[in-house]
Parts: structure tokens; sequence; C-alpha cells
């Protein structure tokens, strides 16, 4: 808009969600000046669950966009709000634990679906077998975080309806829950890993709020053509130049932007600044 004020600026949004996460992403959106309605009596679980007692089927976009409708769907409001998040090794770093967050924004009124991801490697996720709650260290529970982040504790190799005891949040209630699940284990061992719901895990949470601001911000760039709110990073493209020979790498040149509701695109440099790549990443200096 011309004088400025942000294209959500009196907007209510539903937020579905079951694991609290208003508080972290209410400040972005208020930031804007659009409200949060957080949605909470909508059964999320179906879509799938974090402890795998109900497989997820769809991808993360796809999930959290159904998620943001089944909030439009409980409120009757026309936006909606909601986020995603996976966990497991680094695809390229092989071991090292990665989360990916998304947020997805879904806007009936002005017929457009935005979204933004963010991926760290600062995450307390892991988790092991044991026969007993001896075998625990102090320093594993310290390493996930343990007792501001909460534990699941699983019986291992057993029926399904096995106890599963989550959002364990103090030395007590882990020691029961071990020697309730290992009584229902027919090989005697039990799973202890980190619990990664959103509301039991403030690593996580403190993403979430990250990602918040990523998206209010990007939810006020327009298309410089149709002048749709969203307007954004959508890829990259290869080819920073070797600093030494000038040969081109694999490393990200340039940006790619988008709009989601038409077909505008563009191009930026690097947000980071960077102009040339390490002769490390270059084929011809490092073969």
């Amino acid at each position: 808009m011309s004088d400025g004020t942000h294209p959500y600026a009196g907007a209510a949004v539903a937020l579905t969600t079951l694991h609290g996460k208003a508080d972290a992403l209410a400040p972005a959106f208020a930031a804007i000046g659009a409200r949060l309605v957080a949605v909470e009596g909508v059964d999320t679980d179906v879509l799938g669950t974090f402890s795998g007692e109900i497989p997820r089927r769809s991808s993360p976009l796809d999930t959290a966009t159904e998620k943001a409708r089944m909030g439009m769907r409980a409120s009757g409001l026309p936006v909606g709000l909601a986020t995603e998040g996976s966990f497991g090794p680094d695809p390229v770093l092989g071991l090292l634990p990665l989360h990916r967050e998304i947020a997805v924004l879904v806007d009936d009124a002005r017929g457009l679906t935005v979204f933004e991801t963010l991926a760290t490697h600062e995450t307390n996720l892991g988790g092991r077998s044991i026969a007993s709650a001896d075998a625990l260290t102090d320093a594993e529970l310290a390493r996930w975080g343990f007792p501001a982040h909460a534990l699941i504790v699983r019986a291992e190799q057993a029926p399904p309806d096995a106890p599963v005891r989550k959002g364990i949040c103090d030395h007590g209630a882990l020691e029961r829950a071990i020697e309730e699940c290992l009584a229902a284990s027919p090989v005697g061992s039990v799973r202890v890993e980190t619990d990664m719901r959103a509301h039991f895990n403030p690593s996580r949470m403190r993403h979430i709020a990250r990602l918040g601001e990523r998206l209010a911000g990007r939810l006020g760039c327009r298309c410089p053509a149709c002048g749709a709110p969203g307007f954004g990073p959508i890829g990259s493209e290869p080819g920073l130049p070797c600093v030494d020979c000038g040969t081109p790498t694999a490393m990200i040149r340039r940006e790619l932007l988008g709009c989601v509701r038409c077909a505008a695109s563009a191009t930026r440099p690097r947000s980071d600044g960077l102009e040339s790549a390490d002769p490390s990443h270059c084929d011809r200096c490092n073969p």
C-alpha cells in the first residue's frame, strides 16, 4: 500500500495448534498489526503425531496447509496459519541432527498461500535404547536438555496398546516411566527419546518464533506485478565464482524471488553479501 500499511494490518488469523504455539508466533504478527486467534480444539493429531502412533502421510507443506484450513473451518476466519516440524539426520552432513520447520499462511480472501521455512542444527533431538534407568547418564540427559526439555519413553517390540509416556519433565517421573515400560517390553528394553512437540521443547519453540518473524516480514513484500503479498524467495541459482580463478562453483550465486499468485519473478544477490567462493569449493582449484 502507498501509505506503508502492512497488508495484514487489522487481520484476524486463525492459528491451528494443539501445542501452545500462539505465545511464540503472536508477537511477530502483532508487530505487523495482525491478531492471532488460537484454535486449540481441532484434533490435528489425525494428520500424524511426532511420537509415531499416527504416521504422517503427507509432506510437511501439505500437512501444515491442511492444519491451517482445519482452523479456518473451525473459526470461520478466511485466513489461517499453521506450522509443521520435521527432524532427522542432515542429508548432507550425515548423522548431525537437523530440524526443519515450515510455517504456512492460507488466505482465501486473496486466493493465495504463503510459506516460509527454517532449517537449523540447533536441536536437542536424540534418544537411545536402555534396559534400566541406571543406564542413562547425567551427560546424556544434559545433552537432551532435560528436564527443561521433556522426554518420551516407550516399550520396545511391544504390542500397540503398550504404554507410551510423553511429556516427562522430572527425574522421578522418568524413572517411573522407564520401569512401567520395561514391564511391558517383551525384550526387556525401552526407548528413551526427546519429546519434540513444541510445548515440551523450548528450543523448537524459539525457532518457531524466529520463523514467525520471517513469515510476517515476507507477507509485507508485495509482488511488483500484481500487488499480492508474499513476494519472496522461491529458489536459488548456483555459480558463485571462485575467488582465485573465476570458475563458477556449486555455491549459490543469486536468490530467485517469485510471486505466490502470478508468474512474476526476479533475482537478487546473496543475502549475506558473499561475491566469491573459497577455492576449496572450486572443481578447478580443488579437483
